[in-house]
């Protein structure tokens, strides 16, 4: 098997420099050590190299280029080579008169510099370095763009061309956004696209469910805390502000917090600056803050729920998220993009849709909304046999009525209880105790239209007791 580094030397390296002993050398000090070399008097002729090369499906490893070049020259080259698509790295090379001209190509993008006249081992050790820098840049444009297409705004709708003309002109800016939206909707995925478009895209981005977080431990989540400053402090925490420094901070559930932790927030938003609990010192923060509710943030500030200046802080630009009844045209795109998603995390063959069972999912109202089509081709995925999912298989989840019934998730249908959900399935007491809660739970949840805070309430519980059982027996 090829070692790290000779897997390394097989990726081609592009020497620029319009001397020839300088390409001359730098070219036997790459092959003498094994390393493929493309020289180029000049930035046009790289550039036309790179582009040949590239219709080929090959590219350079990392560009070598002399910052003073007859026309285009090592600044230009850096420039359109950054402009490319998985661009290489960089290294410039500047004579002993240039070196500030370099660090000025650094601050730009390159790589590094090496200073003439040149030192082999120099060279060898900065352009092993350029191409690991590379292979990791690669490595995260990958991993981002799968990240993107998982959480891509599916759908061909009038109204979801609307909104995805918003998210990509809210994107470019730093200003707040609140993004209201039918429980189930999809408001994360509008948030995590907005982040994947923005100039914070490589930050960052932090989600807090406020709802989840029990009223006297949100400051501390939210600002951290110092060692000691409450029972249970054993060390020191930084909070969700500080993790998403240079980021997206995403405060989901926004209606839910508590009014204490909103004036604190609010301060937060217009200085720029946090104070962990138990500390006296502020600390700067540089974040994006977007918002998400189900609930009507206008009027519970009427009623003295929710503070209005923050409301206003945060309602910078509204976005809201259509129900899924009000384009069900993409409904049929949506069930295949989370097949194929279902199918890549499972690693087989994407399963397809029966006509009979399209037709099934054109006719529901999805009072779940996107979220509860989710779940349910996640079931229909366990009791499909086959390649096809039919309408037998929906129906065996969705019960009788021309209401949705109550969908398991993912993790029931796949066993989160051994033996199904069915209480008298259960081998012992506790499971049979389990089983019962979950399937009570799962009733009301269906009851209140998958309100997690009004199923609370009715219950008698706390919010955030209600979120661990949810995680507990899968239902989120």
């Amino acid at each position: 098997m090829a070692s790290r580094s000779d897997t390394e030397k097989r990726v081609p390296i592009l020497v620029v420099d319009d001397d020839a002993d300088v390409r001359l050398a730098l070219e036997m000090t790459l092959q003498y050590q094994g390393f493929e070399v493309w020289t180029a008097r000049d930035g046009a002729e790289a550039l036309r190299r790179i582009e040949a090369e590239a219709r080929g499906g090959r590219r350079a490893g990392v560009v070598v280029t002399d910052l003073k070049m007859p026309g285009i020259d090592g600044l230009a080259l850096l420039e359109r080579v950054r402009a490319l698509e998985n661009p290489p790295p960089v290294v410039v090379v500047s004579g002993h008169g240039d070196v500030a001209t370099a660090v000025d190509a650094v601050k730009r993008g390159a790589a590094n510099f090496l200073e003439k006249p040149l030192d082999a081992e120099r060279v060898l050790v900065t352009i092993r370095a350029a191409l690991r820098e590379g292979k990791l840049t690669a490595e995260n444009t990958r991993l981002r763009k799968k990240l993107v297409e998982r959480h891509e705004l599916v759908g061909a709708s009038p109204a979801m061309a609307r909104l995805r003309a918003q998210v990509e002109t809210v994107a470019t800016s730093d200003a707040s956004v609140l993004i209201t939206g039918e429980n189930g909707t999809g408001k994360e995925v509008v948030a995590r696209n907005i982040h994947a478009l923005s100039p914070r895209a490589d930050g960052p981005f932090v989600t807090v469910n406020c709802a989840a977080i029990p009223d006297e431990l949100i400051e501390s989540e939210l600002f951290g805390h110092e060692k000691g400053s409450f029972t249970g402090a054993f060390e020191r925490r930084i909070g969700h502000f500080e993790a998403a420094e240079g980021g997206t901070l995403f405060l989901d559930e926004i209606g839910d917090m508590p009014l204490a932790a909103q004036a604190k927030v609010l301060r937060a938003l217009e200085t720029h600056e946090i104070v962990r609990v138990g500390d006296s010192q502020a600390i700067p923060v540089d974040i994006r803050v977007l918002s998400a509710t189900n609930a009507d943030l206008a009027a519970a500030t009427e009623q003295k729920a929710f503070r209005l200046d923050l409301f206003y802080r945060l309602n910078v630009v509204p976005l809201r998220v259509p129900a899924l009844r009000e384009r069900r045209e993409d409904v049929p795109a949506l069930a295949q993009h989370f097949l194929r998603d279902i199918a890549a995390r499972s690693g087989r063959t994407p399963l397809v849709l029966e006509p009979a069972a399209s037709e099934l999912l054109a006719q529901l109202d999805w009072p779940g909304n996107v979220r509860q089509l989710k779940n349910l081709l996640e079931g229909a995925c366990v009791f499909a046999n086959g390649s096809e999912i039919t309408r037998a298989d929906l129906e065996q989840i969705l019960g009788a009525g021309p209401a949705l019934a109550p969908i398991p998730s993912p993790a029931v249908m796949s066993g989160a209880l051994p033996g199904g959900d069915d209480p008298f399935q259960a081998e012992t007491f506790e499971d049979f105790k389990n089983r019962s809660e979950m399937a009570f739970i799962q009733r009301k949840l269906a009851e209140n239209g998958g309100n997690v805070k009004r199923t609370a309430e009715r219950l008698g519980m706390q919010r955030s007791h209600m979120y661990k059982k949810l995680d507990r027996y899968g239902l989120k």
